[in-house]
C-alpha cells in the first residue's frame, strides 16, 4: 500500500457552486412552498385562536368560581391571572350548583349545534384525519371554544389543550378546504393546526410538533410529512400567543430547586423504574374509568343536552366531599377544573417535614380523584381536554410516591419535585401512547431539560409496559391500519402497471357538446352507465366534464332547466388520464378531483377523448393482482 498522500479534489468554484444549489433549491421548494406557507398562515390562525380561549377561560373562571363561589384555584408559576381577584367569601355549597350551570349550557350548546363537539377535541381531530379525509366542519371549533370555556371555567375537571388543538385544526381544514387542496395536503394542515394549538397554549413549540405526528398512531409510528409543517406552524402559534401573554414556562422552578434536580447517580434509576410501574397502573385505571364512564352515559336514558350538567354535578360532590374529609383544604380542589395549582404546589412542596405524609396522602387523593371527575365531566359529552388532567394526574401521583420514596431512600429520592415532573411525562405516554412528543413537552413546560434522562428512561418503559387501551380512542395501531394511507400500499402494489394494460377494451362514451341543454344532458345520462359526461369539441378533443352531482343540483330548480346549458356545469380543471399513465397516478387524480371516474385521452397535447376510468376498474385490477399473486405462491 503507497504510503504517498492522495490529491486532494480541486476546489469548487462558488460561480458554479451558487446556480447548482439554486436551481435544486428551487426544485425542492416549488412542490413545498405553498403548503409551508398555509402552515405558517394556520400557526398564526392558532396563535389567535389560543389567545381567545384563553382569555375565554380566564373570565369565565372569574365570574363563575371567583365572583360567585369565592374560590380561587391557585394559577401555575408561570401563567398569572388576568383580573383581579374579588372579596367574595368562598361559600362551599355553591360548587354543587355553578359547575352543573356551566354543564347545562355547554351540553345545549354542542349538542343543539355541533354534536362532534362533545368531549375531548384532539380525538375528533384525529378521527378527521384518519377517516374523514381531514374534513372538520367550520362550526365545531367556534362551538367548541364557547363549550369548553363553560365547562372548564365553572369547574368542570379538563384541559385547554383538547378545544384549542380542534380550533387549529378546524382552520386547516378549512383552509384546505377552501382552497381545494388534495386530501394529503389538507390533513397535514389539520395536523398542523393541531399541533400549533399544543405548542401554543402549553409553550411548548418543538413538543406541538412532535405531538402532531405522534399521536395519530398507538404505535410507534410517525406521520413524517407533518413534523416539518406543524414546526413552522408550532412556532408560529407559540411566538403569538407568546407576545400576549409572555414566554415563561407554564410552571415555575425556582432556582434552588432547578439546582437539585438532576441526574447524577445510575442507581436512582432503580426509584425510576418504581414510578414507571406506578404510572403504568395508574393510567390503566385512567383509561378503563374513562371510558367505562363515557358507555354508562351513553347508556343513561336522559337527553344528551342535560347529560353534562349531571356529570359536572358529580364532579362537585366529590370535590367537596374530598374538601371536607382533609379538613377543609382548599388543595384537594385541585380535582375541580384544570388544577395546575396543584401540580405547581407538588413541585414546590418541601421534601420532608412532619406534614410530609398528608401532602402525600393529599397528592394522592388529587391524582385518584382527577381520574373520577375527568370522566364524569368529559365522559359525560362535557367539552374539554384529557391532556392536561393526565398531567395532574401524573404529577400528583409521582409527587406521593416521591414523598415516600424519599423517606425510605432519600440519597436516591433526594426531591420529591422530580418525582412529579417525570410522572407528568410518564404517565401521559402511557395513557396516550406518545414517549417523545411528552418527554419533550414536560421539559419545556417546567422549563427544565436537568431530567431529560430519568424522563427518558420512565416514558420508554411506560410505553413498553402500558397496554393497547389509549385515552385517544380514534387512535390507530399503524400506518397501515389508516384509510388515509391505503393507497400507499395499492400504489405499491400495482407499481409498473399503467391505465391501458387494466382496460383492455377502451370504452366510448356520450359526449357533450358545450351548448347542449340540460334536458339532453339528463337523457344521455339516462341511458348511460357513466356518472361522468366528458364535453368535447366538434374535434372531439376534451373541453371538460359534468358530473352527476352537479347536474342533479342543477335539476332541482325548474325555473333553471330551459336556461342551464353544459357549460354552464362543465369543469375544466380535471386533469384527464392517458394510457400510459402509471396507475398511482390514476390513484391521485381521484382522491385529487374526489371524482369516480376520469376521462382518458390518447395524449396529453391532443387531448382527443377516447374513454372514460373508473375507480371501479383499478379495484378490479388490485384484486386480479392479489390473485396473480396468490396463484404464483401456490404453484411455487
Amino acid at each position: 500500500m503507497s504510503d504517498e498522500p492522495t490529491e486532494a479534489p480541486p476546489p469548487v468554484s462558488p460561480l458554479r457552486w451558487f446556480p447548482e444549489f439554486w436551481a435544486l433549491s428551487r426544485r425542492r421548494m416549488r412542490s413545498q412552498a405553498r403548503l409551508m406557507g398555509l402552515a405558517l398562515l394556520v400557526g398564526m390562525v392558532a396563535g389567535l385562536g389560543a389567545i381567545v380561549f384563553f382569555a375565554a377561560c380566564q373570565t369565565m373562571s372569574y365570574a363563575a368560581l371567583d365572583a360567585i363561589v369565592g374560590y380561587r384555584p391557585r394559577p401555575p408559576g408561570g401563567e398569572p391571572p388576568l383580573v383581579k381577584e374579588s372579596e367574595q367569601p368562598f361559600r362551599p355549597w355553591l360548587l354543587l350548583i355553578v359547575p352543573a350551570v356551566g354543564g347545562l349550557l355547554s351540553g345545549w350548546i354542542v349538542y343543539s349545534w355541533a354534536p362532534e363537539a362533545e368531549g375531548h377535541g384532539t380525538d375528533a381531530a384525529i378521527e378527521a384525519y384518519h377517516f374523514r379525509q381531514g374534513k372538520i366542519r367550520p362550526r365545531v371549533p367556534l362551538v367548541k371554544i364557547v363549550a369548553s370555556a363553560l365547562t372548564l371555567g365553572s369547574g368542570g375537571s379538563g384541559g385547554r389543550e383538547g378545544p384549542i388543538a380542534l380550533i387549529g385544526a378546524g382552520f386547516g381544514s378549512y383552509l384546505g378546504g377552501l382552497l381545494r387542496l388534495r386530501a394529503a395536503d389538507r390533513r397535514i394542515l389539520m395536523a398542523a393546526g393541531m399541533g400549533a394549538g399544543v405548542a401554543a397554549i402549553f409553550r411548548a413549540p418543538l413538543a406541538g410538533a412532535l405531538f402532531a405526528a405522534e399521536v395519530l398512531y398507538r404505535s410507534p409510528d410517525f406521520e413524517s410529512e407533518v413534523i416539518i409543517p406543524a414546526g413552522l406552524a408550532s412556532v408560529i402559534a407559540y411566538s403569538t400567543f407568546g407576545a400576549v401573554f409572555g414566554f415563561k414556562p407554564l410552571f415555575h422552578l425556582s432556582p434552588d430547586l432547578l439546582a437539585v434536580l438532576s441526574f447524577s447517580n445510575p442507581l436512582s434509576l432503580a426509584p425510576y423504574l418504581l414510578l414507571a410501574l406506578f404510572m403504568v397502573v395508574l393510567a390503566m385505571c385512567y383509561t378503563r374509568t374513562f371510558y367505562g364512564l363515557v358507555y354508562l352515559f351513553h347508556r343513561l336514558k336522559l337527553r344528551p343536552h342535560f347529560k353534562p350538567a349531571l356529570g359536572a354535578f358529580l364532579s362537585a360532590v366529590l370535590g367537596l366531599a374530598l374538601y371536607y374529609v382533609f379538613g377543609r383544604d382548599q388543595e384537594v380542589l385541585g380535582v375541580l377544573s384544570f388544577g395546575y395549582g396543584a401540580l405547581q404546589g407538588a413541585i414546590e412542596s418541601p421534601p420532608g417535614g412532619p406534614a410530609a405524609l398528608r401532602t402525600a396522602a393529599v397528592l394522592l387523593a388529587i391524582a385518584l380523584g382527577k381520574i373520577l371527575t375527568t370522566g364524569l365531566t368529559i365522559g359525560s359529552g362535557g367539552s374539554g381536554g384529557v391532556f392536561g388532567p393526565s398531567m395532574v394526574i401524573g404529577g400528583c401521583g409521582g409527587g406521593a410516591l416521591g414523598i415516600l420514596l424519599h423517606r425510605v431512600w432519600p440519597e436516591l429520592a433526594p426531591h420529591p419535585a422530580s418525582f412529579v415532573i417525570v410522572g407528568m411525562a410518564g404517565f401521559f405516554a402511557a395513557a396516550a401512547k406518545t414517549p417523545f412528543s411528552t418527554l419533550v413537552m414536560v421539559s419545556e413546560m417546567t422549563g427544565n431539560y436537568n431530567l431529560l434522562l430519568p424522563t427518558l428512561w420512565v416514558c420508554s418503559l411506560t410505553f413498553l409496559l402500558s397496554d393497547e387501551q389509549s385515552i385517544y380512542s380514534s387512535q390507530l395501531a399503524s400506518r397501515s391500519r389508516s384509510p388515509a394511507h391505503q393507497g400507499d400500499y395499492v400504489r405499491e402494489a400495482l407499481a409498473g402497471l399503467r391505465v391501458e394494460r387494466f382496460i383492455p377494451d377502451l370504452r366510448q362514451v356520450p359526449t357533450l357538446s358545450v351548448g347542449d341543454g340540460l334536458t339532453k344532458i339528463l337523457e344521455l345520462l339516462k341511458n348511460s352507465p357513466f356518472q361522468t359526461l366528458p364535453v368535447t369539441d366538434p374535434e372531439g378533443c376534451l373541453l371538460g366534464i359534468v358530473d352527476v352531482n352537479d347536474i342533479h343540483l342543477a335539476s332541482q330548480s325548474s325555473d333553471l332547466c330551459a336556461l342551464v346549458i353544459a357549460s354552464d356545469l362543465m369543469r375544466s380543471d380535471v386533469t384527464p388520464l392517458c394510457p400510459d399513465d402509471p396507475m398511482e397516478r390514476a390513484l391521485e387524480l381521484f382522491i385529487e378531483h374526489d371524482l369516480s371516474e376520469l376521462p382518458l385521452v390518447d395524449t396529453a397535447a391532443s387531448g382527443r377523448l377516447i374513454g372514460v376510468v373508473g375507480r371501479s376498474d383499478i379495484s378490479r385490477a388490485y384484486l386480479q393482482y392479489l390473485h396473480s399473486l396468490a396463484a404464483d405462491k401456490d404453484a411455487g
